[in-house]
């Protein structure tokens, strides 16, 4: 019985990882996330049966397992395939799957030289590429290259736009970072844009006004829904922190 138990909570667990993975590459969060992690065997069956069971959705989500439990080798494979054809697609492929191992010195030069002809302003590769040189503290290069993407519908409350605004800082253009952090800052909403916005007070010696915000970010979380707290876990984690190491 214990055999049996044991295989049907491992069984159970990654249907859940096929739904989730599968929801977020699909931007179905809002509609099925957290029906999927509240009621994990309900919502992983009605979800899948529902979202997923189809040939060439199986073959996609089969792929994602694979980039969670065996990571090189899907490195592995994508640099065969970019081997066998380089082209922008493969190259992409493989620098996500190095962003994502957390090496992004590697994934650099691909989105780099992925960004050429009809694809030199390529919205998705120039957030990657800005995500890679972050991680790499080369905030001149993100100076640089967030122009072309700027006026974009979806940059002003992307990731990219908030490691720009702390690029801004770290290279000495704090009036512009304040600007683009101001745009970013809202109750309720916007929490990692908040933290960042906390660090670069931090950074810049205006400790009361980083402990006040960061004071706001606590004081809303009881009244935040269990959904928007385990989607801003992170964030409000890090605020607490960061509010307990302020002088």
């Amino acid at each position: 019985m214990f055999f049996f138990d044991t295989n049907f909570y491992i069984a159970m667990v990654i249907l859940q990882a096929i739904c989730v993975i599968h929801c977020v590459r699909k931007g179905n969060q809002q509609k099925w996330i957290w029906l999927i992690v509240f009621l994990p065997l309900i919502g992983s069956v009605v979800y899948f049966f529902s979202e997923i069971f189809t040939n060439r959705e199986m073959r996609s989500v089969q792929s994602g397992v694979g980039e969670i439990f065996n990571p090189s080798g899907t490195i592995r494979k994508l640099e065969d395939n970019l081997r066998f054809s380089d082209t922008f697609n493969n190259r992409i492929a493989l620098a996500d799957a190095y962003l994502k191992a957390s090496q992004p010195g590697m994934a650099i030069p691909l989105y780099e030289n992925s960004l050429t002809g009809a694809f030199a302003e390529n919205e998705y590769a120039i957030k990657q590429l800005i995500a890679a040189y972050y991680a790499e503290k080369r905030y001149a290069e993100i100076v640089g290259i967030t122009p072309k993407i700027y006026k974009q519908p979806q940059f002003p409350r992307s990731k990219a736009h908030i490691l720009y605004a702390m690029s801004l800082a770290y290279t000495g253009r704090d009036d512009m970072a304040e600007q683009e952090f101001t745009g970013l800052r809202g109750r309720f909403s916007n929490f990692e844009a908040r933290y960042y916005y906390a660090l670069f007070l931090q950074k810049n010696n205006r400790i009361d006004e980083a402990r006040q915000l960061l004071r706001e970010i606590t004081e809303e979380i009881p009244q935040l829904s269990a959904a928007e707290r385990r989607f801003n876990n992170q964030w409000i984690g890090l605020s607490k922190e960061l509010l307990k190491k302020l002088p």
